[in-house]
């Protein structure tokens, strides 16, 4: 099976205030629920990345629910205002309960 792997793009500084651009993308072995399996002619399970989501010391910024319809490899991009140093958190969530989340930190400028 191929390897989740998340990625994000995050400014290491900011001025309390500044508005900056995130980006995240996610490496995810999908399947939309609608493909028969080859060999037996099974529907094969639905396995995507149902939700999203992006904190910041806590305090939501973002929160996504996906449908199977989501690409292959979820990329989202977002502005936020950022209110002084922090931790940002991002956490998708897998039909199977798998959970991957990171963290990037934000320093004031």
């Amino acid at each position: 099976m191929a390897r989740v792997k998340p990625r994000v793009k995050v400014p290491k500084k900011a001025k309390p205030g500044e508005v900056v651009t995130i980006k995240t993308l996610i490496s995810h072995p999908m399947e939309s629920g609608l493909r028969r399996d080859r060999d037996t002619g099974e529907l094969v399970p639905q396995k995507i990345i149902n939700s999203f989501s992006a904190t910041f010391e806590g305090e939501p910024v973002l929160a996504i629910d996906l449908e199977r319809a989501v690409a292959a490899n979820p990329y989202f991009e977002f502005q936020m205002r950022v209110p002084g140093a922090g931790m940002l958190r991002f956490e998708w969530v897998d039909d199977d309960g798998s959970i991957y989340r990171m963290e990037r930190a934000i320093k004031a400028a």
